[in-house]
């Protein structure tokens, strides 16, 4: 496989061209959206014939339904699409819907001229434990590369088990390790907001006294100024969606993921904005609404 120059009419791209054998498709349950898969006898006779991911098509300028049966130049050689595939997504570093399938034979001795093989997908039957599948792999390799014993492999066994076990394991030392930064950040927030709030108590003395004075009881003004503390916890928290969202929407554009922004951790986000407003803002608050209303009064 590798990553080469596709042309469709003007529209020029580099695109990744996997040579593969008519199952692969059926090891992997990938399913066709449209026309089918190369045969067999496509392979044998290294027919020109590709099978494309879904979004091989608007990286192309056309639609699924337009691009199939069209002719694509792979390296200057015409090749007709035969079949296009359901989406798939991103498997493991590979995102599948971008992908060009042309037959193992022709992509051997037509496109990247050699017969060595990157890797062999092994579909493990039902009812059988892949630990034992895997013996029986490492077994058959070693016979067919004629390694002796005690001689380490020239090859790597790889289990999608123990890559998505490997893969949960480290998204959750990242989870952790981006709520440990988050706690900080909402500590480190707080008290700042909390400063801003004394500072306002302070510059608004005299108003207490003066709303004292004509009648607010502590529980007003306790009230007045834990709202401006929950209001400017908002009003930060819709900044930080905004931003987050729009980042996150950038990045993915750019490497060609999927973003999907849930409305429960926007939800989440102004919750924890609205706790931090609070929690900070008791104190400034219950400072305010213990100030004496004639000593605020004469406060310079």
């Amino acid at each position: 496989s590798g990553r080469l120059q596709v042309k469709l009419g003007n529209k020029n791209q580099n695109i990744q061209v996997v040579g593969i054998t008519p199952n692969f498709a059926d090891v992997h349950n990938y399913k066709m959206a449209l026309g089918q898969n190369f045969t067999a006898s496509d392979e044998a006779a290294k027919r020109k014939v590709a099978v494309v991911g879904h979004g091989v098509a608007a990286k192309l300028g056309t639609s699924p339904e337009g691009l199939l049966g069209e002719t694509i130049y792979i390296k200057g050689l015409a090749f007709k699409v035969v079949g296009v595939l359901k989406e798939v997504g991103q498997v493991g570093w590979r995102n599948v819907d971008e992908q060009i399938w042309i037959p193992l034979e022709t992509g051997q001795f037509r496109v990247f001229g050699t017969d060595e093989l990157e890797r062999i997908s092994v579909q493990v039957a039902p009812g059988v434990q892949p630990e034992l599948a895997i013996i029986d792999v490492e077994r058959i390799l070693r016979r067919e590369h004629k390694i002796l014993p005690g001689k380490n492999n020239d090859f790597s066994i790889g289990d999608p088990t123990q890559f998505f076990n490997v893969r949960a394991a480290a998204t959750q030392v990242f989870s952790f390790l981006l709520a440990g930064i988050a706690s900080i950040s909402l500590i480190v927030g707080g008290i700042g907001i909390m400063n801003i709030m004394l500072v306002t108590v302070t510059e608004r003395t005299r108003e207490v006294g003066i709303r004292k004075a004509l009648g607010a009881t502590r529980g007003n003004i306790l009230m007045q100024f834990l709202i401006e503390a929950l209001v400017l916890c908002l009003l930060g928290g819709l900044v930080g969606v905004l931003l987050g969202t729009g980042i996150s929407m950038a990045i993915a554009k750019f490497v060609g993921w999927q973003t999907i922004v849930s409305p429960s951790a926007i939800a989440v986000a102004f919750a924890f904005s609205a706790g931090v407003g609070l929690f900070f803002g008791i104190w400034p608050a219950r400072k305010a609404a213990s100030l004496n209303p004639i000593d605020a009064l004469r406060y310079e």
